[in-house]
């Protein structure tokens, strides 16, 4: 995947749901203080991320680990499956925090490549995605505290939608112009 198609497709994967965010705030805000316990959308993002690292897994080619890599598919496949079994409290959280690392990979591959100096915006993203991840897994109540806090005062609220937002153009822009 080139830079800049990865760049658009964050930029407004990123941007959109801060802007509907933005325009319809108290709806938002609701479905936000939702999204940590839910377990439909726990399963959703387990399985889904469970398998993203299945795919990743079947494709590598280190040789150290290929008399074992069916044996590793067979356990982190029963891993992800049976978390969306036993850990069911805060399952939504840990599942985002899964997929954010494995995009976080995604996003440090795509990148190492380029030329531009602006690639640093999205390897510094990618970075912070990777330790927020890290941390939601290690203590998924983070995100329940910090949607708590997040939308405990509207403005606080509009005016992270709206930075998010911009940031998220910003780096689609980005994706458009100078990370061809």
């Amino acid at each position: 995947m080139k830079l800049s198609l990865l760049c658009l497709v964050l930029g407004l994967g990123y941007a959109l749901p801060n802007v509907y965010g933005f325009l319809n705030a108290k709806f938002y805000a609701e479905a936000l203080q939702k999204f940590p316990r839910s377990i439909p959308a726990g399963i959703l993002l387990m399985l889904g991320a469970t398998g993203w690292f299945e795919w990743l897994l079947w494709h590598e080619r280190l040789a150290d680990i290929a008399p074992w890599k069916m044996v590793l598919q067979g356990v982190f496949l029963f891993a992800g499956v049976a978390a969306c079994f036993v850990l069911k409290d805060f399952l939504a959280v840990r599942g985002l925090a899964v997929l954010m690392m494995l995009t976080a990979n995604v996003m440090l591959e795509t990148q190492r490549l380029h030329p531009s100096a602006l690639k640093n915006v999205i390897t510094l993203w990618a970075y912070v995605i990777a330790v927020g991840g890290m941390w939601l897994v290690i203590s998924p109540w983070r995100l329940r505290d910090w949607i708590q806090w997040n939308v405990a005062k509207d403005s606080r609220f509009r005016k992270g939608l709206a930075l998010r937002g911009a940031f998220g153009v910003f780096v689609a822009i980005l994706g458009l112009t100078v990370l061809q």
